[in-house]
């Protein structure tokens, strides 16, 4: 096995299978100073022309701040036997400390955007943030999902533009 350079409009994934039960990594802000967090809602298509990814963050996490002051962010996978890893770094702030040194992960630059990626992925994906826009309650339709925010801490979204795509041969065509 080993990490490929795969062209975004090549990237083969099942997108609801990845994001409920495999899950991400966000990661906003610089090998020197950055936060991350688990994320298990998001999507992947063509906007504008370009491949992106869309992903939300609660105004509250810690990583939302990364987010704003970034122009980059990236999403990385791993394989099962990390699944404790990822879900430390889903439950634990990184206002409490280095919670990343907690786990078996490190850092490692990115090759087209300044947010890092870990050096354990089995897929790095490096965005670009092109457009964010908050939700807005009075547009859900359906109105079951109010119950995802009894606190109202509605997410803000965020489109990334993929400039860069690194995996395992089983996400490419």
């Amino acid at each position: 096995m080993g990490m490929i350079e795969i062209d975004p409009m090549e990237l083969k994934v099942q997108a609801a299978d990845i994001w409920l039960n495999k899950w991400f990594v966000l990661t906003a802000g610089t090998i020197e100073k950055c936060n991350c967090m688990t994320v298990g809602w998001g999507s992947f298509g063509v906007m504008w022309g370009k491949p992106f990814t869309q992903v939300v963050v609660r105004p509250g996490r810690y990583t939302y701040e990364f987010m704003e002051k970034s122009d980059s962010f990236t999403l990385c996978s791993f394989e099962d036997k990390y699944k404790k890893d990822v879900a430390l770094l889903g439950t634990k702030s990184g206002r409490d400390g280095d919670k990343i040194s907690e786990t078996g992960l490190t850092l490692t630059k990115s090759r087209k955007v300044n947010s890092p990626c870990f050096n354990e992925s089995d897929l790095i994906i490096e965005c670009k943030k092109i457009y964010w826009q908050d939700m807005e309650p009075e547009n859900f339709l359906d109105k079951s999902i109010f119950e995802k925010y009894p606190l109202k801490d509605f997410h803000r979204i965020y489109f990334g533009e993929i400039l860069s795509v690194r995996g395992e041969k089983e996400f490419y065509i």
